[in-house]
């Protein structure tokens, strides 16, 4: 089978750049049958896989998302005789010649109470498009139980279309015990001794509940030694948004900024919790890292949170700071709930991996297409 990826988002920062470029580096791993043919919308990209003999490269070009997805794709799929078209991303071409699949991350948009956080014609467009979409589609995967849940219930799908495929962290994330290690890491990002960890990029600090997990620390402040360590691409800006003061439980904040990917399961070994209260999640990636490396997890309990953590965390009202501030106060000045927190943490972390995901969706591609 000749299986084309529509790898328009494999560049993305975000949780579907890392499903998409983890996807693919897996699924090139394990098949050696398929034939395989990327294809980019820029050429910084080009060669990352061409030492698969399985693999052909190439560059799309579009004016826009839109003309890239429905227009060049149908010709480009034409032009490489492609059998199946597969998106990891939740959009497909409506004019491809071929079988084609793609992926739900979340059912966002039809949920009114999550919906605000996207821009209103995002919203209609997705909402208008989607089952267009989803007829177009043979089979279409789903990263977790509740999202392929929502989309089922709100789009009425056949029983069996949409299906449920976890996937997980970056091999490398594990827990650290090499002191170099790990001092190598906390003298880069001028770590604190003990500290609650968290990450939001700015531009989804409503969606990651920001506002409340500052007032939670605020609350916190002074019950415990420790700082709070915000990561994340222009999280600093957070400081401005939000009025954080330069002293007193301000200043026990630290915005580092971007970290790293290979940086990180050193920091999420170190930190003492990792705080995720956030109001809107699918497939929390930051929460099978957390898990992975062992860390204590503090979550709203909403969403695909509860799903993911399962009962490896302290899970919190994400819209009450108190009850955020006295779980943060519960777990970080006891060693016996932390502990029992990183070891279901690591227990759990065996449910999420790369190579199940990327085995699982070989085989339904293998069947349906």
């Amino acid at each position: 089978m000749r299986i084309g990826m529509m790898l328009r988002a494999a560049d993305e920062k975000g949780g579907i750049g890392v499903y998409s470029r983890n996807l693919v580096k897996e699924l090139l791993a394990i098949d050696s049958e398929n034939e395989y043919v990327l294809f980019y919308a820029s050429d910084q990209n080009l060669g990352k896989h061409a030492h698969h003999p399985n693999v052909t490269e190439c560059v799309i070009k579009g004016s826009g998302k839109l003309w890239w997805d429905q227009v060049s794709m149908p010709l480009a799929c034409r032009k490489y005789k492609i059998d199946l078209l597969f998106n990891p991303k939740f959009t497909i071409s409506l004019l491809a010649p071929c079988k084609t699949a793609m992926v739900f991350h979340g059912a966002d948009w039809f949920i009114p109470e999550h919906a605000q956080y996207y821009d209103k014609w995002d919203v209609r467009y997705i909402k208008l498009m989607m089952p267009w979409y989803c007829k177009k589609c043979t089979f279409i995967l789903s990263v977790s139980e509740i999202t392929t849940d929502n989309f089922n219930r709100f789009l009425d799908l056949p029983e069996g279309k949409v299906i449920t495929t976890y996937f997980g962290p970056a091999k490398h994330f594990r827990r650290i015990e090499d002191t170099d290690a790990l001092k190598k890491v906390k003298d880069k990002y001028k770590l604190p001794d003990q500290f609650i960890f968290s990450l939001s990029g700015y531009d989804r600090g409503t969606r990651k509940n920001i506002d409340k997990l500052l007032e939670a620390y605020h609350l916190f402040h002074g019950k415990a030694p420790h700082k709070l360590v915000l990561g994340g691409r222009d999280c600093y800006k957070f400081k401005k948004d939000y009025n954080v003061p330069d002293d007193g439980w301000g200043a026990d904040i630290l915005f580092p900024d971007w970290i790293d990917q290979e940086d990180l399961p050193a920091i999420y070994s170190q930190a003492t919790v990792y705080l995720y209260p956030s109001n809107v999640e699918a497939f929390p990636i930051p929460l099978t890292e957390s898990l992975a490396c062992g860390t204590p997890i503090i979550t709203s309990d909403q969403n695909g949170l509860r799903e993911i953590a399962g009962d490896a965390a302290r899970f919190v009202n994400a819209d009450d700071p108190a009850s955020i501030a006295a779980a943060i106060e519960e777990v970080v000045t006891s060693p016996e709930i932390q502990q029992k927190l990183s070891a279901a943490g690591l227990e759990r972390s065996k449910t999420f991996g790369w190579d199940q995901c990327a085995r699982k969706t070989l085989d339904i591609i293998n069947r349906h297409g």
